[in-house]
This record gives structure tokens, sequence and C-alpha cells, in this order.
């Protein structure tokens, strides 16, 4: 029989043993944890041990850890040091810069100097950002080779922004022409197969889009989502983009492939949305003092009533008091052309058909029913002045102010748009700029309402020719059936009586 020691020490040899036993997490036991534990307490003699037991605990199992595993998993690269990385780029210099060239007249602005000058008038970006910006215009200049350059603004969108750089279009620049695949176009390879009937339905003629350096077109802009980042060229933007941007409201995405969803449908993605925008902002916002350009002399140049394309600084040209320029909207004009209700900024009589071949005959009647020619639209000419501005929504088009009312001498007096938010001019002396900062879309006055779609269309007027029969009755099926046999025997009769007469002659 087991005596009462022996049964003691079986007990005591299960307990260590399950003490003993490892944890599958962290592979340490518990009989070595209270023994480094108590270990602990006899070496330090803490006051009231029961209060802090727990914490000496926790520290004696770290301990342990951090002896068993000396390696760490490396920390994962945050977003911001990703973009660090790739701004790095930036701030690094060519060894083969020269000193006298970067002292040479340059196409890139004092950003510096506009920051100064926005944060006068409470707006901008932000020196840091700024700065970056900067640098970023100068790696686009130099790897595009850019005659001039200008920050324009940045455009807030859901996932990212685009900061804007406006570029001076250059001579001999083309753009890739755009491959358009025609859906209605019949495949040849089922010939076999009955044609399908052909519309008769002529769409509108499409508007022309206005050529590279004139009009909409006559800046080229680059985008890019953060400094550092690789630089965007933005399409040409064509008269139909801009109509349709007048009809919807979206805001951007970041993302330049992205569809744009919308009715009236878009005829492009964002990219080419956003360069509608840029358009249409640039034409309603871009300003200066009065007097700073004035109109260009070309050679040859007849008197016309359309608004001129070009302008050129004005030497003469002192500047105005500040005071002057924040009280009166008569001291700022527009240097950017009106886009016209067309989407160009120049008509044109789309209208006009090619000369038609001589050979061909026309018909007098189609000629008549041609509709007269369209009246010639006609916008603002070039420098108007502010004042003539018409007001939208009860809302007057632009707000004045100065920077500063303390330090009036140093002020510079600011202009900010209504109609477009985020717009925003500051001129000083000689010296003046604008700037976009904002989503890139106007003011409406109220709570958006989205274009209805039309009506649906009338069905196919009903008539005997496309009316179905009712079906005869078994007396009028009968009645049918006999006239139809009287009028063939009629018709038997008389092709007999016919034959009888020729075989007489013969």
């Amino acid at each position: 029989m087991e005596t009462e020691d022996s049964r003691r020490l079986t007990s005591a040899a299960s307990l260590k043993a399950f003490l003993l036993k490892s944890s599958t997490e962290s592979r340490l036991n518990l009989y070595d944890h209270l023994t480094g534990l108590l270990l602990k307490v006899m070496d330090e003699h803490p006051p009231n041990v029961v209060d802090v037991i727990e914490d000496m605990s926790r520290d004696v199992k770290r301990a342990a850890l951090e002896q068993q595993s000396s390696l760490r998993e490396l920390p994962e690269i945050s977003a911001a040091e990703l973009l660090a990385e790739q701004q790095l780029s930036l701030f690094s210099r060519p060894e083969d810069a020269d000193q006298d060239d970067e002292l040479m007249e340059t196409p890139l602005p004092n950003v510096s100097e506009l920051a100064f000058y926005l944060e006068q008038a409470g707006v901008g970006l932000g020196r840091e950002e700024t700065q970056r910006i900067f640098l970023a215009l100068k790696q686009l200049v130099e790897s595009q080779g850019l005659l001039r350059c200008r920050l324009w603004g940045k455009v807030l969108g859901t996932e990212s922004s685009y900061i804007v750089a406006e570029a001076e279009y250059r001579e001999g620049e083309e753009e890739e022409e755009e491959q358009s695949f025609d859906e209605n176009e019949p495949d040849t390879e089922d010939t076999e197969m009955d044609p399908l009937p052909q519309s008769i339905y002529k769409p509108p003629p499409e508007v022309p889009k206005e050529a590279l350096g004139t009009g909409a077109n006559k800046y080229v802009y680059y985008v890019c989502k953060e400094p550092g980042l690789p630089w965007v060229k933005l399409p040409s933007v064509s008269p139909a983009q801009i109509t349709a941007a007048r009809q919807i409201r979206k805001f951007f995405t970041g993302r330049l492939d992205n569809p744009v969803v919308s009715y009236p449908p878009f005829p492009g993605n964002e990219a080419n949305y956003l360069r509608a925008q840029i358009a249409r902002i640039s034409a309603g916002t871009q300003v200066s003092p009065q007097g700073f350009f004035q109109a260009g002399e070309e050679e040859g140049e007849e008197e016309d009533t359309s608004p001129l394309d070009s302008y050129e600084a004005n030497p003469d040209f002192e500047g105005l008091p500040v005071a002057e320029m924040a009280e009166t909207l008569s001291s700022w004009v527009h240097h950017v052309q009106h886009i016209l209700q067309q989407g160009r900024c120049t008509w044109v009589n789309v209208a006009v058909k090619p000369e038609e071949d001589p050979n061909e005959e026309a018909d007098a009647e189609e000629r008549e029913e041609e509709p007269d020619e369209p009246e010639p639209e006609v916008g603002p000419p070039l420098l108007t002045p502010l004042s003539q501005d018409a007001e939208l929504f009860n809302t007057p088009p632009w707000t004045t102010k100065v920077s500063s009312t303390l330090t009036s001498q140093h002020a510079v007096a600011v202009l900010r748009s209504n109609l477009w938010p985020g717009s925003c001019a500051y001129a000083c002396g000689k010296k003046f700029e604008n700037i976009y900062v904002g989503w890139g879309l106007k003011y409406v006055g109220g709570n958006y309402s989205p274009h209805v779609p039309p009506p649906p269309q009338k069905e196919y007027p009903s008539g005997p020719e496309i009316t179905e029969a009712l079906d005869p009755s078994l007396e009028e099926e009968q009645m049918l059936e006999e006239a139809l046999e009287e009028e063939q025997a009629a018709q038997e009769e008389l092709e007999d009586s016919g034959d009888e007469p020729e075989e007489d002659d013969d």
C-alpha cells in the first residue's frame, strides 16, 4: 500500500510537470516564470509587493520574450515616408549644373514671392508645399524644355488632388491624334446575312476643335498629384467637352483615367473633364490690372467685330494705387478670351457645307428647305473691365478688399471670385498674379438639379398599312372562298375565249 509521503511526492511531481508545460504561443512555462518573479521580488524588495506583483510579472515576461528572440520585424513604410523618398530627387542638384546658367533669365516664376503675397491675401498652399511645388516646376521645365511656366493652382479631389502648371504653347508642337472607332461600321465578314436597315437620322454637325495655341487651347497644362510624382500633360479641349461640362456637376477623384458617369454623357474621361474645367475657370477668372496689357498689333489686321486673341505687356504701365483697385472693379480687366455658348472662343459657322460637285444634280426642293444662315455669336472683347460682368443668382461676381487696413502702405489689393469659389488674384504696384485652389465647381446659387432626360418618343402613327386586321368569321371565309372561285372561273373562260380566234387564223 502507498504511504502518505509517496502520494505527496507523486502529486508534487505531476504538479511540477504541469507547471513545466510550455505555452504554444510564447513558448514559456509557468514554473520558470514564477521562479523568475520570486527572484525579482527577493532582489528588489519593493514596498507593498502585493500591489505591484502584476506589473513585475509583466516585466519578467517581457524580458524573457526579448531574450528568446533578438530579431525584430521591420516596420512598414508609411505613405509619408514613401512620398519623402519620391521627393528626394527634387532637392538633388545635378553635378553638371553651371551656376552661370542659373543666374540667367529662367522661365520659372518666383514662387517664393508669389507665396509671400498670397499669404498677405489670406490664400495659398503654405510655404513648405509651395517650395516643393516650385522644385517640381523646375523639374518640369528642365524635362520638357518649356519656354514659360507658371503655377495655375490646385484642384482638390476626393482621393487625391491635382497640382496644375500652365505652360506656353511652343511652335511646331503637335498633339497625338486620338483614334476613333465607328461602332456603326458594317461588318464585311457577314455578307450572307440580310443588310440591316440604315437610319436616316443625321446628327448635327460637330463643332471643330480650336487649334493649339489659340482660343481655349492657347496654353498647355500639366498636372501631378504630389510634388516629386511624374507630370502628366492634359489633352486639348473640344467644344463638345466644354458644352457637356457646363451641364454636369462632378467632383474629381484624382485618377485621370477615371470615366465620368453623368447625364448628359460627357465625351471623355476625368482628364478631359479637368481640362474643360480649367478652360472655363481661366476664361472667367484670369484678370489683370487695367493698363497692364494692351491689344497686340498684327500685320494686315482689319476691323472686325470678333474679339482679338493677342495682347502684349504695356511698357508704360506704372501701376495703380491699391486703394483704387480694392474700391472699384473697373481697375481690373479680363485678359483671357470669353468662351461662347458654342464651346469656342471664336465662333465658327458649322452650317457651311463643302463645295458641291458640279457633275451632281441637286434638287431645287432640297435647296429651298435649307435653313437660313445662323447669326454669328460674339462675346465680350478682350481686356473688358470686370464692372461689366453680370450678376448670377443675385450674387455679385467679385469681392474686393485690402489685405491690411493697419499697414495700408504695404498692403495688397485682393480680388476673389464668387462664381468660381477658390479663384483669387492680387495686385501690388506692377505685380499681380492669379491662382485657383478649389474643387473645380461653379457656384450654382442653390441645390443642384441635374438635367431631366427628354420625354419618350411618340409611337409610330397608326394607319391601314400597318394596322393588324381582325380575323374573319367562318361565314366570311366561305363567302370569300366562293368569290375567289367565281373570279377564277371567269378568268379561265376569258383565257379559253382568247385562244379560239388564234386557232381560226391559223
